[in-house]
């Protein structure tokens, strides 16, 4: 069995003590490819590095992160934009695969939205020029990111609706935007609540994720979240979907290849 972590912040400080071990209880587990958002400029680097570690397994994206845009937001995006243009007009074999993350995020401030708003539609339009899927980070901003999808909705968009805490109605309106939905830790959770419709979700909408080492599923919630509990992920989508494991993983992981072309 091969499973997909399509999101996960392996290249965290929360893992600067046992990276390696961390890793490869993931790849024990059966997860094998492990996609890294990016944050901001300060951590470039240690994606780097990641993935010299591991050529096989992870796949760097490439983007802003909602929070992270301030004052400095312009120079963010110019970084952005050099990192991209860099790897994706060589013939190197070391590419972005996604734009990501990106979006708005409300809750922990909002002096800085009409900053986001910019900076998440210029972060899709640089998607479209390099063919890359977007991962769309949304945090009490469903309006406001469907309102820039809806402007910016074309044959060339198209991505992951990471960490997904919609509706139902949200979730139909992201799929008819041509979006996956990440499915990760929430689910497992008793206030989650997308547990109640996912089962109305076709599958081949969904791709599994962890965002480690944050949102640690159950029985792990609170603590520190890791790629290789992915599994309790699997094991609740077993249950909601009434599907065996190996058909849970087989599927989400070819719509992982399907998003990202690798």
């Amino acid at each position: 069995m091969i499973l997909t972590d399509t999101h996960t912040h392996i290249y965290s400080e929360a893992f600067e003590e046992d990276q390696n071990d961390m890793m490869q209880r993931a790849i024990d587990a059966g997860i094998k490819r492990f996609f890294v958002p990016a944050i901001d400029s300060a951590y470039t680097n240690t994606m780097y590095d990641i993935e010299s570690k591991y050529p096989e397994n992870v796949f760097l994206m490439m983007g802003l992160h909602p929070t992270h845009v301030k004052d400095n937001f312009k120079e963010e995006l110019q970084h952005v934009e050099e990192e991209l243009s860099k790897r994706q007009q060589t013939s190197s074999d070391k590419k972005f695969y996604a734009v990501g993350e990106i979006g708005v995020d409300l809750y922990w401030d909002k002096t800085f939205l009409k900053q986001q708003q910019e900076a998440f539609v210029y972060q899709i339009q640089l998607a479209k020029q390099y063919d890359l899927p977007i991962v769309i980070h949304c945090r009490e901003a469903f309006e406001e990111i469907f309102e820039i999808l809806e402007q910016e909705k074309d044959e060339k968009l198209y991505g992951i609706f990471h960490c997904f805490t919609g509706t139902y109605e949200d979730a139909i309106r992201a799929i008819n935007l041509n979006m996956k939905l990440g499915i990760g830790g929430v689910v497992t959770f008793k206030n989650g609540k997308i547990d109640t419709f996912l089962n109305q979700i076709d599958l081949k909408h969904i791709v599994l994720e962890t965002d480690s080492p944050y949102l640690a599923p159950v029985p792990y919630r609170g603590k520190r979240n890791e790629s290789s509990y992915l599994i309790n992920v699997l094991d609740k989508l077993e249950n909601v979907y009434g599907m065996d494991r190996q058909t849970i993983a087989t599927i989400t992981t070819q719509n992982s290849k399907d998003i990202f072309g690798v």
